[in-house]
């Protein structure tokens, strides 16, 4: 129940990491494909729920590596938000 627990908030991190990414204004949001600015960016949001709600699943019989897979995932993509927003990249 605490893995459950723990990748939920880490979802929580990587939806707000998503969010921060797509208010950035950063112009490498322009070099993206045109289906990624979809319905205003709801297109990835929804991709991140589906990650989550994997990871959550296939971590429900107890299994501890998709949660140590979504918790590598979620540090590459904090680390890639956060260079994105602080325009490092």
């Amino acid at each position: 129940m605490l893995a459950l627990a723990l990748i939920f908030l880490m979802g929580i991190g990587n939806f707000a990491a998503h969010q921060a990414v797509l208010h950035s204004g950063h112009p490498l949001l322009g070099e993206v494909p045109w289906f990624v600015h979809l319905l205003g960016g709801k297109i990835g949001l929804a991709s991140e729920f589906l990650i989550l709600l994997a990871a959550m699943l296939l971590s429900a019989d107890g299994s501890a590596v998709p949660g140590w897979i979504y918790a590598l995932y979620t540090a590459f993509n904090l680390g890639a938000a956060w260079m994105i927003v602080t325009r490092r990249i």
